[in-house]
C-alpha cells in the first residue's frame, strides 16, 4: 500500500508531516498489518518531479515486498535536504541534481554511495493552445509576459539559471518557485504565459505545450538516489527495505518506468 504526501506543501508544514507519519496516521516504522503480521513502513523522499514516476515504483515494490507501506513525501530538492538536515525521519532520499545531493553526503547523512538513476533537461512550458509565439529564450525577456520559473536554490533553478547564461539572456521571472511543479501548474491554470520545467513535467500534461531550446544541453540534471543514515525509522527491517528500494528503482523494471515518461539514461 502507498502512501503519498502533498507535494506542494511549504517546506515547514512538510517537515511536520514527515515526522508525523501519513495522512491516514499510521505510525512510522513496524508495526502489524490487518493480518497481525509485523510490517514496516519505508519513507521515501523525493524531489517533485519524480511524482508521477515514484507513486508507480512504490506501488510495484509494495506488492513485491510482503509487509512494507511506501510513505512518499515530495518536494523541492532543497526542503528534501532541509527536512532531513532537521531530523525527518527518511529512509531514502531521491534529489533532482548531484550538488543538492552532495550536500547530504558532506554533513554524512547518507548511508550509501548515491548513484545516478535518471537525467532531465529543461523546456519553455506554454499553455496548451497558447497564442503567444514563444521560439526560445530570447522570447522570454523584455518584458510583456508573465514569466515563471524555479528558485536558484532548487535544481530546476539552478539549471535554469545555467541555460539563461549560455544564452546570453536575462529572463523576466514574475516570481520563483520553490519546486518544479508549482512552475507547471501556474503555467497549466493559465496564471502565466510561460514557465521553464523539466521536459517530463511538460509531456505529463495535458494543460501545456513544451517549446524546446537547444541551450537546454548546457544543463543536464542527474537524479542521484541514497538511503539515508540514521533515519528515524533505521532499525534493520528498515534499512534492509531501503536498500532494497533503491536497488529497484535502479533496476531493469525502473529504467521501463523512467523510459515511459521521458527520463533520460544518466
Amino acid at each position: 500500500m502507498t502512501k503519498s504526501l502533498a507535494a506542494a506543501a511549504a517546506a515547514s508544514a512538510l517537515l511536520l508531516s514527515a515526522c508525523g507519519g501519513s495522512a491516514a496516521d499510521s505510525p512510522a516504522g513496524d508495526g502489524a498489518d490487518g493480518d497481525g503480521a509485523e510490517s514496516t513502513t519505508l519513507t521515501v523522499f523525493a524531489a517533485a518531479s519524480l511524482t508521477d514516476t515514484f507513486e508507480d515504483l512504490a506501488d510495484r515494490f509494495a506488492e513485491s515486498h510482503d509487509g512494507v507501506d511506501v510513505q512518499l513525501s515530495f518536494a523541492g530538492s532543497s526542503d528534501l535536504v532541509t527536512q532531513i538536515r532537521e531530523g525527518a525521519p527518511a529512509d531514502v532520499v531521491a534529489t533532482a541534481d548531484e550538488r543538492t545531493m552532495q550536500s547530504l553526503v558532506d554533513d554524512g547523512l547518507v548511508a550509501a554511495e548515491p548513484q545516478n538513476f535518471v537525467s532531465n533537461t529543461l523546456v519553455i512550458a506554454v499553455p496548451t493552445g497558447s497564442p503567444e509565439r514563444i521560439e526560445g529564450l530570447a522570447d522570454l525577456t523584455g518584458g510583456g509576459l508573465d514569466v515563471v520559473v524555479c528558485a536558484p536554490q532548487v535544481p530546476c533553478g539552478a539549471a535554469t539559471e545555467t541555460v539563461a547564461e549560455s544564452a546570453g539572456v536575462e529572463i523576466d521571472a514574475v516570481s520563483e518557485e520553490p519546486a518544479v511543479t508549482d512552475v507547471l501548474g501556474k503555467v497549466a491554470n493559465g496564471q502565466a504565459d510561460a514557465g521553464l520545467v523539466y521536459r517530463t513535467d511538460a509531456s505529463g500534461s495535458d494543460n501545456v505545450d513544451a517549446v524546446e531550446f537547444p541551450e537546454s544541453d548546457d544543463a543536464v540534471n542527474l537524479y542521484p538516489i541514497a538511503p539515508v543514515a540514521d533515519a528515524g525509522n533505521a532499525d534493520a527491517e528498515n534499512v534492509e527495505a531501503a536498500q532494497q528500494f533503491v536497488d529497484f528503482v535502479l533496476s531493469d523494471e525502473g529504467r521501463a518506468v523512467f523510459d515511459a515518461a521521458g527520463f533520460g539514461a544518466p
